[in-house]
């Protein structure tokens, strides 16, 4: 099964291990998680966001805020960590964000965020896994 003309990878191969069911259901079948229910919310370390579909890093710590929605926001992006489509489902216009690698469901981009880009990239925390930067140096060998 393809999404977006890209293989799917939600099975052992995939970069984070298998996938829950509802992560699938987020990544996979561009569900939407319950907002205030993510642990990502409060999470203040320093680090990356990484698609849990794949792997591939979307964005850092530095440019995520609390946008008050429920889920983790973010005001800009890491360069090439996502892509964007529209979005007409269930009546309205959105903007849909997705992995640039696996083309996972990752959430919606908004208008409404702060200085310096005015951009609110709101994302369900069951689609990322953050790596702390202290994670990544003992992973290094550091």
């Amino acid at each position: 099964m393809t999404i977006e003309g890209n293989e799917r990878s939600d099975g052992p191969g995939c970069a984070c291990g298998d996938l829950s069911d509802e992560q699938r259901r987020i990544l996979r079948d561009h569900g939407t998680e319950r907002a205030g229910t993510s642990p990502l919310n409060d999470e203040k370390r320093s680090g990356r966001y990484c698609c849990a579909g794949c792997g591939h890093e979307l964005f850092r710590s530095e440019k995520k805020y609390d946008s008050g929605s429920g889920w983790p926001s973010f005001f800009d992006v890491e360069d090439n960590g996502v892509g964007v489509s529209e979005d007409t489902r269930f009546g309205m216009y959105r903007v849909e964000v997705h992995c640039a690698c696996c083309r996972g469901h990752l959430g919606h981009l908004f208008p409404d965020g702060p200085l310096p880009t005015g951009k609110r990239y709101c994302m369900n925390g069951l689609a990322l896994q953050f790596i702390a930067d202290d994670e990544a140096s003992t992973e290094k060998g550091s």
